[in-house]
């Protein structure tokens, strides 16, 4: 072959890999084989001599283009990518220009991916200050180590797991402090008195946009959560708008707006969001009668009665007017002209407020946590009202003249009361709610089971919400019951599907069946190792409404019992004629249309249409309450006389303590702190002993028995008395049957 040919063959074989290496280019990673080369004539520059062509294998790993970066104008004029911005311009007149390494993490580009340890650093400190210049940029947020982020630890210490996508928006938007640094604060002071005043204690600044610790509420600590009291955890919003991307577009920031719109009327801005009000805020939180106004406008009425009280605190304990600027640092100044207000002259770092107390500082804390995260009222609004009444609360005890919290309310009613044992007993087993109490206790739990017939372990939750009722949250239509089947093994119904929605939970644990089983063949004043105090439970209406149907009551062996209360007018027989479905409260102007002198809650316990004295006390003009009231207090002594004389060992009762009956130790009638723990729960039972403690219990967690089924429960309560030998005589057992 000629040297011509060859070279032409060589500069075809080059040509030929070059086309081989720019289709691999664009294609996913891939293996090219060459196994054969055409000859062709091509013309040639040189001549180059080339002897043989090896079979060869050609790696390729495409390095790709960007035509355009994705979203690149949703997030150029976002507040992120705001070049002007205060947020990354603080620091340019400083000494070096430099973000310091304590604000790099929030910005910075650069110090967002120290933190989070994308740049080969440790994750959770940023190492060294970051240079000025940058914004928050699309690689703070795209790059493998911030997309695999699923837990964000909060300055309290307390740590989220399980996040995802909105984990990167959480690193930033917790805020800075916490209940514990404000503790930490008081205690680096020395101060060991709420109101001594202390030049070595400062204001704590939560910082600005915390919104993942107002959403997250308890579980964070952002706010400052007062000794003693329980607040709300993560808002718990419908699935699919329950976190930062939810509800807002990642790249812009703004609201999802027309998301909001398809369960909220009349949501076209921003704006409207602060006129929503779910069903679920049924009480006047700021006390100003209005129960139409959004949750925005509740918050605001608090924090203007929280500043109040701020200003007559700081006037009367610690001596010093006080005013609020929330445009300038640190925000809390003298008032020199004592005006109320903290003008320009005012509102600098050298007449920043310097009388703080412990009190104080905790509550200017809170007042702050409520103005710096705008969007609190749909982050976790009611964790933040909370806030703001603790605190309101904890001035006015050193006020010589209280604020007036008399008309407003901390938290909501039942199902939607997230700051309650019903719901935070959890926090502390983990947060989960294991399956035998999730049906009730969790937002999720009842929709399961009614589908699927199941109760399942689920995380802690914060109340319920619309979907535990409501199959549909945009129509609101309700899931559908036919009937329940309660602990005593029988199907039930209301014949009202809503209210069997009810019956579901509010139908207790146990009934005359269980502790029948759990008894079994002892005898009467036979201690037993194998006896335990058996609960009911709480708010077992649905058991107490159906009486004898649901034996939720112990019903006592050769008696027989009231069924379902039928003695009221149909219209009022079930649980959503006489409760209001959202705030639970009963619906007294509806009682008043029959009963006259009802006007409030406590005028139904007066309520009365018989003549009888079952309770033998001479009155029966009292109502059938007052009846209840009596049999129940003359139940607690039999049970300890009992206890003490027959068992041995003394018992005493405390409706707060699990498991409710203990050791009376001291032999004093009553369960003190040191006697109401779990250790100290009475264990010598004895059938009759545990029946009537059951009975007590029961009338105990149902304090609307007396009108779910007055007669019914008169009817247990006389033949526990009985049954523990007190004198019944001057008593009248309701007759099966017989009206009230």
């Amino acid at each position: 072959m000629s040297n011509r040919k060859k070279g032409f063959l060589v500069l075809f074989a080059v040509l030929l890999c070059f086309s081989v290496v720019l289709f691999g280019c664009s294609q996913q990673p891939t293996t090219v084989e060459v196994t054969r080369i055409v000859e062709k004539e091509v013309p040639v520059v040189e001549e180059v001599e080339v002897t043989r062509i090896v079979e060869s294998v050609v790696e390729v790993t495409p390095v790709p283009v960007v035509a355009v970066v994705p979203f690149q104008d949703d997030w150029a004029n976002s507040p992120h990518a705001d070049k002007t911005a205060l947020a990354f311009n603080d620091w340019n007149e400083e000494d070096p220009p430099e973000v310091p390494d304590r604000c790099a993490k929030c910005h910075s580009t650069p110090g967002y991916l120290d933190f989070i340890g994308a740049d080969g650093s440790a994750a959770g400190v940023v190492d060294a200050p970051a240079p000025i210049g940058t914004v928050i940029e699309c690689q703070a947020c795209h790059n493998p180590t911030t997309m695999a982020l699923t837990n964000v630890t909060f300055p309290s210490g307390a740590e989220i797991t399980s996040l995802g996508r909105e984990a990167r928006c959480m690193v930033c938007h917790q805020g800075r402090n916490s209940t514990v640094s404000v503790d930490n604060s008081i205690t680096e002071a020395g101060l060991t008195d709420e109101d001594t005043v202390s030049e070595d204690l400062g204001f704590s600044n939560i910082h600005y946009y915390a919104a993942a610790a107002t959403m997250y509420g308890t579980l964070a600590k952002g706010g400052y959560e007062y000794e003693g009291k329980s607040y709300d955890a993560k808002f718990d919003h419908v699935a699919g708008m329950d976190s930062c991307i939810d509800c807002h577009n990642p790249h812009t920031l703004q609201l999802k707006l027309d998301k909001c719109a398809e369960c909220h009327e009349g949501v076209a801005s921003y704006d409207d969001v602060k006129n929503i009000r779910m069903a679920g805020s049924a009480v006047d939180y700021d006390g100003d009668g209005d129960l139409e106004e959004g949750i925005y406008y509740e918050i605001e009425g608090l924090r203007t009665t929280l500043y109040q009280a701020l200003q007559a605190y700081a006037n009367e304990v610690s001596g010093t007017p006080i005013a609020y600027n929330g445009e300038h640092h640190p925000y809390f100044f003298i008032d020199v002209n004592a005006d109320g207000q903290s003008d320009e002259s005012e509102a600098i770092g050298d007449n920043r407020y310097n009388a703080w107390t412990a009190r104080l500082a905790k509550a200017a804390y809170n007042y702050q946590v409520s103005v710096k995260d705008p969007g609190a009222h749909a982050h976790g609004g009611k964790y933040v009202i909370e806030l703001l009444y603790d605190s309101i609360e904890s001035l006015n005890a050193k006020l010589a003249t209280p604020v007036d919290l008399s008309l407003a309310h901390r938290i909501d009613q039942g199902h939607f009361a997230g700051s309650e044992i019903a719901f935070r007993e959890f926090d502390a087993r983990g947060g989960v709610v294991a399956g035998t109490c999730s049906k009730c206790h969790t937002a999720v739990g009842l929709p399961l089971f009614i589908r699927d017939g199941v109760a399942i372990t689920q995380p802690a939750g914060n109340g319920l919400n619309c979907s535990t009722c409501h199959n549909d949250v945009s129509t609101f239509t309700r899931y559908e019951v036919a009937d329940v089947t309660f602990p005593n093994g029988a199907r039930l119904t209301l014949d009202n599907p809503d209210s069997n929605l009810c019956l579901l939970c509010h139908q207790g644990r146990e009934s005359t069946v269980s502790v029948n089983r759990l008894i079994g063949n002892l005898g009467d004043d036979e201690q037993s190792e194998s006896l335990r105090f058996l609960n009911i439970h709480y708010f077992a209406a649905g058991a107490s409404l159906l009486g004898a149907e649901a034996k939720g009551a112990y019903e006592y062996t050769g008696q027989t019992y009231n069924g379902r209360n039928d003695d009221h007018p149909e219209k009022f027989n079930t649980c959503i004629e006489c409760h209001s479905t959202h705030g639970l409260e009963v619906e007294v102007a509806e009682c008043a249309d029959c009963h006259e002198n009802v006007a409030t809650r406590e005028d139904l316990r007066n309520i009365r249409t018989s003549e009888v004295d079952f309770d033998g006390d001479g009155d029966v003009t009292e109502g059938i309450a007052g009846e209840v009231a009596t049999m129940r207090e003359l139940l607690y002594p039999a049970i300890q006389l009992y206890a003490a004389e027959t068992v041995g060992t003394p018992i005493a009762y405390s409706a707060e303590g699990y498991p409710y009956w203990f050791t009376d130790t001291n032999g004093d009638g009553t369960a003190d702190e040191t006697e109401a723990v779990r250790e100290n729960g009475y264990s010598t039972w004895t059938p009759r002993l545990l029946r009537a403690a059951y009975n007590y219990q029961y009338v105990t967690k149902d304090p609307g028995v007396y009108a779910h089924n007055g007669q019914y429960i008169l009817q247990v309560l006389y033949d526990t008395l009985t049954d523990m030998g007190v004198d019944t005589s001057a008593m009248t057992r309701p007759a099966v049957g017989g009206g009230e």
